[in-house]
């Protein structure tokens, strides 16, 4: 039965799951409320009907990733080239240039094949595992193993892992926009009756794969799964290509065709010069290619991505995990990080130490997070029967308005899941002797307010002794409204919670009592139980990750739920805040209308903040100029991830919504992995810098030897081939090398660049012509006097010419590893691939010189071991150019700081 459920389409031509009560619907997909699928029966329903995969756009195979590194306009001229040459009977220069762009596209397909590799890997990184009900336990499984028939527990922030129908549901509000186009939240309810040909978009007993638990809880079985769910039948349409292009590159390539452009109008120019003074087709055309594969960088794309792609490998070694390659050069230009508190800054183990249960009357509970060891006194004393009695009536209502779960075996916690707040007030009845299975048994729940961020409460109403009762935790001053107090006790509840959040404690309050329903207006009148003091210790190592973002000019602010008292007493010890006046309030906020740039400028901590203002305060950020990096772990903050320039969630224990909006994950949800990403950020851009330096320069050097030799009545100085081989064996190697540099020391000392900052800035400009210029030129010098006083014939001062740019690259390569450091200072050890690259690269040239068939198609020959130091040596002259105009840029910056200081 649960198969014919499966394979037709239920609410088309199969059963309309949505009109059926949820009891008619567990029984015919022959499941158990209670206990769900056991495991045997729910493998035998996966064999069935196979993984709860989406159908995905079948991926490019080998042959279709080599025929797309074709597409592009250098390599159009390429092809252009190869074939006249077929045509006038070259057949060894169309030979070699095919076989370069063979060999271009084997390397190109090589990458892009890994790069979908890579994709797919962190898809298995981030894979949705939902809780599921099994042989009576909850367990988290991988979203690909549930089958129809599975109970599944939902909450705020979680994916819908396959379509559900409702068994159980509270305040349930969930985004289909996916599914229905419906921007907004709509409301969802177990116990809806509907009719069979309700509309897709009003199905409230339903919950759609994809879709997003904005908020509540909920109970649902999985009644559709993989292709046959309502979003596997639009899956074609969902297609997202969500790391896209990273906006350097997008950059580049674009300068890559501008450049190309320039070329080919300067080539015409020329060529027309060239038809003038009568030269053949044949010459103005090989004239034409050769200027433009020496002018036209088309390899920096690929390095560019190969940059980026070894800084974001890096970034995961340090459990920074890039979900689109573009936050990768975005970290390095944050300048403001607005973080979470709970779990991020802090170690996420709340603790309950005091619970105060009215005046004079207060105990403190031994032991830490996670363990049921510790003692609970009174004053460093056994706590008297009052006392103790009072203090299990607040445990309990605290565990009953507590959502988490514990499992405890032989006096130890086996398995702790939920929030970790309601983990510590589980922990604390369980100290006090409370079991959570038997309470829940004396306690039969009726229903239930889930905790959501804008309402700072939870609450749980259950019977006991034929009364409903109620029960409240949250923030003191939304349970104090819930309760009967005089003027004198609220004052008083009110210092306490006040001292209390000034030694940096997290305050909360519970409450309980009689109510005539269930549900949140009959929260009045209520007996206020008592005041718990929470800490959550600060993370170890984040002191001085704060300290280091301080050095390198990004600034940290804290955005928390906490009451004000608490965040600064948290912010002030973590040095993010000195004065009470920095923190502001999420009402303060509201309140302060056309001020609110101003306030949010100012201030460091921002306390009982709602979910939507968090958005707010990111914007007023940007608008004051920062680019603002922001972490977040749950679906309140999500809004706020997407807005920020650069989005971080929590990998741990964040929700699949916050996962889904950050551009960066962190897996170990610790504020500290941020400062290696900034660093690596940064590295990624420097290497960025250092790879169009090389290609560039060289690129310049190139053209500017071909205009001289022009302009002097030579012949061409190299062929296109030669150009090509050139190109191939150069940069073609050492660019991605460059791509492997470690961070310069003082990375994070220097303050953030500017996210408008061109690549090509004065400095840029400055490397580009210094070392272009002087290869171009010293180059042409050696082709002159090769060619016009030793009266060497073309074929020879070519062979010569070429290995003096081969070694003028090979030595390029090495002033190229820093801009502002001497390559002395430098050492190879730190990147041993580079070395390799120029060994690798000027082998394989004097290795051409010796093989028959290759020499001939390039016009190349031995030289003497003479002849070759001779080159070697005019070739070292470029270091000196290089470090001198290192040397004189550093005495230019340190004469300007010295005149301004």
């Amino acid at each position: 039965m649960a198969e014919e459920a499966q394979t037709e389409r239920p609410g088309r031509s199969g059963e309309a799951y949505h009109a059926e009560s949820a009891e008619a619907v567990v029984d015919h997909l022959e499941s158990s409320t209670d206990r769900g699928l056991t495991n045997e029966e729910a493998q035998r329903r996966r064999e069935r009907h196979g993984p709860n995969e989406l159908p995905e756009d079948k991926r490019a195979g080998l042959v279709g990733i080599f025929l797309r590194q074709f597409t592009d306009p250098l390599i159009y001229i390429l092809l252009i080239a190869a074939g006249v040459s077929l045509a006038i009977g070259s057949f060894a220069s169309a030979a070699f240039i095919t076989a370069v762009l063979l060999l271009n596209a084997i390397v190109g397909c090589f990458q892009e094949y890994q790069s979908e590799s890579s994709a797919q890997a962190l898809q298995s990184v981030v894979r949705m595992c939902p809780r599921v009900l099994r042989d009576g336990q909850r367990d988290k499984v991988d979203a690909t193993e549930l089958v129809p028939g599975d109970i599944v527990l939902l909450e705020t922030g979680d994916t819908v892992p396959a379509d559900l129908r409702l068994i159980d549901s509270t305040n349930v509000q969930a985004d289909e926009s996916l599914i229905t186009g419906e921007s907004t939240p709509v409301d969802k309810d177990a116990g809806a009756e509907l009719e069979e040909d309700t509309p897709l978009a009003e199905r409230q007993t339903l919950l759609h794969s994809g879709s997003a638990v904005m908020a509540g809880r909920a109970t649902g079985i999985v009644i559709r799964t993989g292709k046959t769910t309502e979003i596997g039948q639009i899956a074609a349409s969902l297609a997202k290509n969500e790391s896209g292009t990273p906006p350097l590159v997008q950059k580049l390539k674009r300068l890559t065709h501008l450049i190309a452009l320039f070329t080919l109008a300067a080539v015409a120019g020329v060529a027309l010069i060239q038809f003038l003074n009568g030269k053949s087709f044949v010459d103005i055309f090989t004239l034409a290619v050769a200027l433009s594969v020496a002018a036209i960088p088309a390899g920096l794309p690929v390095a560019i991505t190969v940059a980026l792609s070894v800084a974001s490998s890096r970034m995961a070694e340090r459990n920074v995990i890039v979900r689109r390659l573009a936050a990768v050069e975005g970290l390095g230009s944050c300048t403001l990080i607005a973080s979470d508190k709970t779990g991020t800054l802090t170690a996420n183990k709340l603790t309950v130490q005091r619970v105060w249960l009215g005046p004079n009357r207060q105990a403190e509970i031994g032991g830490e997070a996670r363990s049921l060891e510790g003692e609970v006194t009174a004053g460093g004393e056994t706590p008297e029967d009052e006392t103790c009695e009072a203090l299990r009536t607040f445990a309990t209502g605290g565990a009953l308005a507590s959502e988490g779960e514990l499992t405890i075996a032989q006096g130890e916690i086996q398995k702790a899941e939920g929030d970790t707040t309601d983990l510590a007030f589980l922990v604390l009845a369980a100290k006090l002797g409370i079991d959570q299975q038997t309470l829940a048994d004396e306690y039969p729940e009726e229903d239930r307010i889930p905790f959501e961020a804008s309402k700072f409460f939870s609450a749980t109403f259950n019977t006991s002794q034929d009364r409903l009762v109620a029960h409240a935790k949250g923030a003191p001053e939304t349970i104090i409204d819930m309760c009967s107090l005089d003027d004198e006790t609220r004052q008083t509840i009110e210092k306490q919670q006040k001292d209390w959040a000034n030694e940096g404690f997290r305050v909360l309050a519970v409450a309980g009592g009689e109510v005539d329903a269930a549900n949140e207006e009959s929260l009045r009148n209520l007996s206020f139980l008592g005041l718990v003091a929470l800490i959550d210790p600060i993370r170890d190592e984040v002191p001085e990750a704060i300290e280091r973002c301080y050095g390198a000019g990004v600034g940290v602010r804290m955005i928390t739920g906490d009451h004000p008292d608490t965040a600064y007493a948290i912010g002030s010890s973590l040095k993010l805040a000195d004065e009470r006046d920095q923190v502001i309030t999420g009402k303060a906020l509201s309140e302060a209308n056309d001020e609110a740039d101003v306030r949010i400028g100012r201030a460091r901590v921002f306390a009982r903040v709602e979910p939507l203002q968090k958005t707010e305060i990111v914007e007023s950020l940007q608008r004051d100029g920062h680019y603002v990096a922001v972490t977040g772990d749950g679906v309140n903050d999500a809004p706020a991830l997407d807005r920020a320039n650069i989005g971080i969630a929590m990998g741990a224990s964040g929700t699949d919504v916050a996962r889904s909006a950050g551009d960066l994950i962190l897996t170990d949800d610790n504020f500290a992995s941020v400062v290696p990403g900034i660093e690596w950020g940064r590295t990624a851009y420097d290497n960025v810098r250092k790879v169009v330096w090389l290609l560039l320069s060289t690129g310049t050097a190139e053209v500017l030897l071909f205009f001289l030799a022009l302009g002097f009545g030579l012949p061409i100085p190299l062929t296109a081939v030669q150009l090509l081989w050139l190109n191939m064996v150069t940069n073609g190697i050492q660019d991605v090398a460059l791509g492997f540099e470690k961070a310069e020391p003082g990375v994070l000392d220097r303050p953030p660049r500017s996210p408008d900052e061109p690549i090509f800035n004065r400095r840029m400009v400055e490397n580009v012509l210094v070392s272009g210029i002087y290869i171009g030129v010293v180059a042409f010098g050696v082709y002159y006097y090769l060619y016009s006083v030793m009266g060497m014939d073309e074929a020879q001062a070519r062979n010569l010419t070429l290995l003096l740019m081969v070694l003028f690259e090979n030595i390029h390569l090495l002033s190229c590893r820093s801009e502002r450091r001497s390559l002395f200072k430098v050492p190879l050890r730190s990147n041993p691939l580079l070395l390799l690259s120029i060994i690798g690269a000027h082998g394989i040239h004097v290795a051409a010189m010796y093989i028959p068939g290759l020499k001939d198609v390039l016009g190349v020959s031995p030289v003497s071991w003479q002849t070759w130091a001779v080159l070697l040596g005019i070739a070292v002259t470029l270091l000196f150019v290089d470090e001198s105009a290192k040397w004189l840029r550093s005495r230019k910056v340190s004469s300007g700081k010295a005149s301004s200081g």
